[in-house]
């Protein structure tokens, strides 16, 4: 089982003069900025902030001289299983590591999926994370789908990230293999929720949830197109969702995939790999953010897997045969 070990947590600090009259959630939130307005008032309310020595609530005034401090444990983050999964991890810090997901590995336990996933090879690399929020998982990639994830190894990195992926400065750039030739490029904005009759799948519904897409083609095939889609929003299924509903879905999406289609007199090498495609045609090819603690700009890049580029070359192939 997962390590019981609680990280401790002491700070403490002066209410400055300028910040004095406040409420404490809103000074707190301004002193202990590494982390999350959510978990200080969390630990207001179980009495371990203090002024003074004094337990107070959220809302009470507090005044300029005044001692804050904090006493607190972060709880690990669930019975969760340390397994030894191969990770292909492109940087890492103290503070937070990059890594290139394989097609077929889940990112959280859920039903059905209670290990073998991303989160228990992240408690196996980094044990600490028992006490960091979903063991710094901030965004997830589904199960078949690759490329670049970022995760927070502390919880003041956790706060920053979710901090910019709630600002939308945390750039996301994938490629996709659609069906279907884009003429030009596009946006989407379009919400997305549950869909109605089937639970397990998302759909473009009315009082979704926001979500923006925006699309532009790199390269044009007979019956396909090969494309970049970059997130401003990042909901579940976000890009097969949109991608479907602008009637270009993913090659290979067993779930918003549509109808099949393969280009007229086609060989049969591309027939059987267009058929056969293990997994929706999605790669995480760009992470760009600021990193957590020194502010400064980060940017990695992921290539494209091998099943991705033995596609795109059949695709090529046939649209060189068929070019006058």
């Amino acid at each position: 089982m997962s390590s019981i070990n609680k990280q401790v947590i002491q700070l403490s600090a002066e209410v400055p003069s300028e910040l004095g009259g406040q409420r404490l959630d809103q000074i707190a939130a301004q002193l202990f900025a590494e982390h999350s307005r959510s978990r200080l008032a969390g630990w207001i309310k179980d009495g371990l902030l203090t002024v003074d020595g004094s337990v107070l609530r959220p809302r009470d005034i507090v005044h300029g001289g005044a001692l804050l401090e904090l006493n607190a444990e972060q709880e690990s983050q669930g019975e969760w299983v340390a397994q030894d999964i191969e990770l292909d991890i492109v940087y890492e810090d103290e503070h937070l590591l990059v890594l290139d997901k394989p097609a077929g590995l889940v990112v959280h336990p859920a039903a059905g999926h209670a290990d073998g996933t991303l989160l228990n090879a992240l408690l196996h690399h980094v044990p600490g994370l028992t006490n960091v929020p979903r063991a710094g998982i901030v965004h997830r990639l589904d199960k078949d789908t690759t490329g670049l994830m970022v995760v927070a190894k502390t919880l003041e990195a956790h706060t920053s990230l979710v901090a910019q992926l709630q600002a939308r400065s945390v750039s996301r750039i994938y490629e996709a293999v659609v069906v279907g030739v884009i003429t030009a490029g596009g946006k989407v904005d379009a919400p997305i929720g549950r869909h109605g009759q089937q639970r397990q799948r998302m759909a473009v519904v009315a009082g979704g949830k926001p979500a923006v897409s925006h699309y532009r083609v790199l390269e044009r095939f007979r019956s396909h197109t090969h494309a970049r889609v970059k997130l401003e929003t990042g909901r579940t299924h976000q890009i097969r969702v949109h991608m479907a509903y602008v009637n270009y879905p993913l090659v290979g999406d067993p779930v918003y995939g549509g109808r099949f289609r393969i280009p007229p007199a086609a060989s049969p090498t591309l027939v059987q790999t267009l058929k056969e495609f293990p997994r929706q045609a999605l790669h995480a090819r760009f992470l760009e953010l600021d990193h957590p603690v020194t502010g400064a700009r980060m940017k990695w890049e992921s290539p494209l897997p091998d099943d991705f580029v033995w596609l795109l070359s059949l695709l090529r192939q046939d649209r060189e045969s068929f070019e006058q």
